[in-house]
């Protein structure tokens, strides 16, 4: 039963966190960073959007609980492509590390590009592809 509670009130703080911190950035992206904000939507989103209860959002913002560095990864400006690249190669907590196979070396430098552009270069957060299915299957595209 502590576990329960203890999980239900680091899942409110972590959601509280999140909200807190969220940007508002709407507009399209500047076209050199489509690539990467593609990379960003497809391997990385699912756990690091712009929404609460995700795990990876959740865990940097329990992490940066009390700091101003936000949660999720598209509001990040301290980023560098060397740390970007360490992270995704070599993943971290239950981060998997992502093969070149998978993330070639080519889509790593757009998706560094990206993270570490401007924020107003970057446009309208990402959407999860969930998301993206729900509004094609509404719109009877799909």
């Amino acid at each position: 039963m502590r576990l329960l509670v203890a999980s239900a009130a680091l899942l409110a703080l972590g959601i509280g966190v999140v909200a807190a911190q969220e940007a508002t950035r709407t507009g399209p992206g500047a076209p050199e960073l489509a690539e990467g904000k593609a990379v960003y939507a497809h391997w990385c989103a699912p756990c690091h959007a712009n929404e609460p209860g995700l795990a990876g959002t959740m865990s940097l913002a329990v992490k940066y609980e009390g700091t101003d560095i936000p949660a999720v990864l598209e509001d990040r400006t301290d980023l560098s492509a060397p740390v970007i690249t360490f992270f995704v190669r070599n993943g971290v907590a239950w981060m998997p590390p992502f093969r070149p196979t998978e993330i070639s070396d080519t889509e790593l430098e757009q998706l560094n590009a990206y993270l570490t552009a401007p924020l107003e270069d970057r446009g309208a957060h990402v959407p999860l592809l969930g998301e993206e299915m729900v509004e094609l299957n509404a719109r009877g595209e799909q």
